[in-house]
């Protein structure tokens, strides 16, 4: 009932168990809260908050238009709505050295097991767009060890992430990630990499965990979970993929409803009123309700 009954705390150190247990670890994409208590309900392993969903919720473009306090904020209504460990996208660390140490610190306070900071100039591009600029070396390193000291819970997990492929290739890639791990990073995200072998050179230069970013309709082709642990990767992520499911299935709906008047001839796709209800434990407030309000008034 209410949100999760495991603390930040302990999602955190759980999580840091997983990724040093060896299992790749499952982090599907939560468009709201709600998706995230699915996420768990289904038995994934941990909840991916990306940048380009909670753009896309506000009806913005992926560009660097949110806020530091909306991210934070519905960061927070998201990881707190499920045990599984929940990280997010933290774009550019909403500026440069020192608001990336603020942006830790939010972040933490907002539950999350971790987070992940880019390499792009401000403001950013969606990392499977042409046209990205990365920063100099120095600027990136600034971020990650910005990053790492303000952190206060050491399981608090730092990740890099670069989206240098694109601009320089392979080599600056696997240059860059060294770098990054040299700076303080606990993991790293090499965005946009173009085939299983490009993982594998990524695992092959650096020996902390790494993140696969299987979005739809982008640089990377889709590849399975056992393709992605049988070189080396860590976690893997499908950070828009059920906003895609969600808004697909609305538009199909409305179209219906457009052209019948009525969604009779959906019902068979709808989650159904009591499925709904299970995953919300509307009987659990039933019953706290019952516990407590138990008196009677006098008149």
């Amino acid at each position: 009932m209410l949100y999760s009954q495991k603390t930040p705390a302990d999602k955190r150190a759980d999580f840091r168990a997983a990724l040093a247990s060896g299992e790749l670890q499952r982090f599907p994409g939560a468009f709201n809260p709600l998706s995230a208590r699915l996420i768990e309900q289904k038995g994934f392993d941990g909840v991916y908050i990306s940048g380009a969903v909670l753009s896309a919720d506000l009806g913005l473009p992926d560009i660097g238009l949110t806020t530091l306090t909306e991210v934070a904020t519905r960061a927070k209504q998201i990881a707190r709505m499920t045990d599984l460990p929940a990280i997010v996208d933290a774009d550019t660390g909403f500026g440069e050295a020192m608001n990336v140490a603020r942006t830790v610190q939010e972040m933490e306070d907002a539950g999350l097991a971790g987070l992940h900071i880019e390499d792009q100039v401000n403001p950013k591009r969606c990392g499977h767009l042409d046209g990205k600029q990365v920063v100099d070396e120095n600027t990136a390193l600034q971020r990650v060890r910005a990053a790492v000291d303000a952190r206060r819970d050491p399981n608090f997990l730092i990740m890099a992430r670069t989206d240098i492929r694109a601009v320089d290739g392979l080599a600056a890639a696997v240059d860059r990630a060294k770098k990054l791990v040299d700076a303080g990073a606990d993991a790293i995200f090499p965005e946009a990499m173009a085939s299983l072998e490009e993982f594998a050179a990524i695992r092959a230069a650096v020996d902390v965990p790494l993140l696969a970013n299987m979005t739809e309709f982008g640089k990377s082709e889709l590849f399975t979970v056992q393709q992605l642990a049988d070189v080396g990767m860590n976690l893997v992520i499908w950070p828009v993929s059920l906003l895609r499911l969600a808004m697909g299935a609305a538009s199909r709906g409305l179209d219906e409803l457009e052209n019948a008047g009525r969604l009779t001839g959906l019902l068979d796709q709808m989650q159904h009123r009591a499925d709904l209800y299970d995953l919300i434990d509307y009987e659990g407030y039933g019953r706290f309700d019952e516990s407590v309000f138990t008196f009677t008034v006098e008149r």
